[in-house]
């Protein structure tokens, strides 16, 4: 490693500011970042010397991921194996098909259920790091700015709020989106007003709705429906919820374990609360906006819950299930508490987690016909965080004049 090191130095200098190869710098720097750390240090006052760069911030979320992507591939896996099993097939068909007849297609298989899940989750996740590293690397090269490890970030995320059935070339179309007309048309990492994961996928949500929603995208089985447990519970009778859910073998339990149908790395409440502790033991994610965005949507849940409805079902889903169902978990721990595109001032964490929190339940159960509302949530809560910020520095100016008047 360290001959490896000095032979990245030495071959630096032809990418450095003068050098032959200085266009290409971006990507010399960007294989240096990943596999070494920065030697630069500053040269100038003020220092300020802290352990925690911007490769380490990265890296935490990362590991943070671990356990949602693990429990990505087992559980798509898991749910193929499931419907295989019960229609009495041999395995899927195609490529998988001839991949997956070593091991066969055994549900209470752990290997079986990796290996068929990871199947579907390794494509659309490289399909995800291609596309988007070409976009980074031609906007870097352009401009002139050094590769950065947030891509790496976003890719996973992408990857994991998607179903595991949704076409590669939509795949490519979305991270284009949102790496493009979110990220680099702002001014790339850290400049951008949202967040380019949920964006990306708002986009395809909306651009391509047959793969993105309806019954037919849940499960990995062709021509087998594999509805979400907020649709069936869309479809059930006015205050027939809970027992909708159990019928269905998706009990409470289940679904905060996350054995159940859904976006590939959404579905675990359990891993993502692994996530959220990695998070703020390391203080990487605020922990305000956490708390305000599960308190926003236990008051709103359980507002509507209290009320009730004679037509709309999702009125009587208890509180307690609102927060293992759907991408709540995921999007409260990965997606609100993004450091560019959240609320930066403790007030406005505050407001901001609350409107999130208040919005995704309001979506999701006031509109039956769109049963997950986080996502639209959080990207409205993404628009709305430089006001709240602005109001709270503008209070506390006002609030020092009259103090010092």
């Amino acid at each position: 490693m360290k001959l490896f090191s000095k032979i990245m130095e030495d071959a630096g200098r032809h990418f450095q500011k003068g050098g032959r190869f200085a266009r290409w710098y971006p990507l010399y720097e960007a294989v240096d970042t990943i596999l070494f750390g920065s030697n630069q240090t500053t040269k100038i006052a003020p220092h300020v010397r802290d352990s925690m760069d911007l490769k380490r911030i990265m890296t935490t979320v990362l590991i943070a991921l671990v356990p949602c992507t693990l429990m990505a591939m087992w559980n798509t896996g898991y749910q193929a194996n499931l419907i295989i099993e019960a229609m009495g097939l041999a395995g899927p068909a195609g490529w998988r098909g001839a991949l997956m007849a070593p091991v066969g297609c055994d549900p209470n298989s752990l290997v079986s259920n990796f290996l068929h899940g990871s199947l579907y989750f390794l494509p659309v996740y490289m399909v995800t790091m291609v596309v988007g590293a070409f976009w980074e690397g031609l906007f870097n090269i352009i401009r002139g700015h050094e590769f950065s490890e947030a891509f790496t970030v976003t890719g996973l995320l992408f990857t994991l709020t998607l179903p595991a059935t949704i076409p590669l070339w939509q795949v490519a179309v979305g991270i284009s989106f949102g790496l493009i007309f979110v990220k680099e048309a702002f001014g790339g990492v850290g400049r951008n007003f949202m967040n380019p994961a949920l964006a990306s996928r708002a986009f395809i949500y909306f651009a391509y709705p047959a793969q993105m929603t309806g019954d037919m995208v849940w499960t990995a089985v062709d021509g087998v429906s594999g509805a979400t447990a907020l649709a069936q519970v869309a479809a059930a009778q006015p205050g027939q919820a809970v027992q909708v859910l159990n019928s269905v073998h998706m009990t409470w339990a289940q679904s905060f374990l996350g054995t159940i149908p859904g976006s590939m790395g959404e579905t675990s409440t359990l891993a993502c609360l692994i996530g959220a502790f990695i998070l703020l033991i390391t203080r990487i994610a605020p922990w305000r906006v956490m708390a305000s965005t599960l308190i926003g949507a236990l008051l709103c849940s359980s507002y509507f819950y209290f009320i009730g409805s004679d037509v709309n079902p999702l009125w009587s889903i208890p509180p307690h299930w609102h927060l293992v169902l759907g991408g709540l978990a995921f999007g409260l721990v990965f997606m609100a508490t993004d450091p560019v595109s959240a609320a930066h001032t403790r007030t406005g964490q505050w407001l901001y987690g609350l409107l999130i929190g208040i919005l995704a339940i309001m979506i999701r159960v006031a509109n039956p016909a769109y049963p997950e509302g986080v996502m639209l949530a959080i990207l409205l809560g993404n628009v709305f965080a430089p006001l709240f910020d602005y109001f709270v520095i503008q209070a506390n100016i006002k609030r020092r004049m009259l103090r010092h008047g």
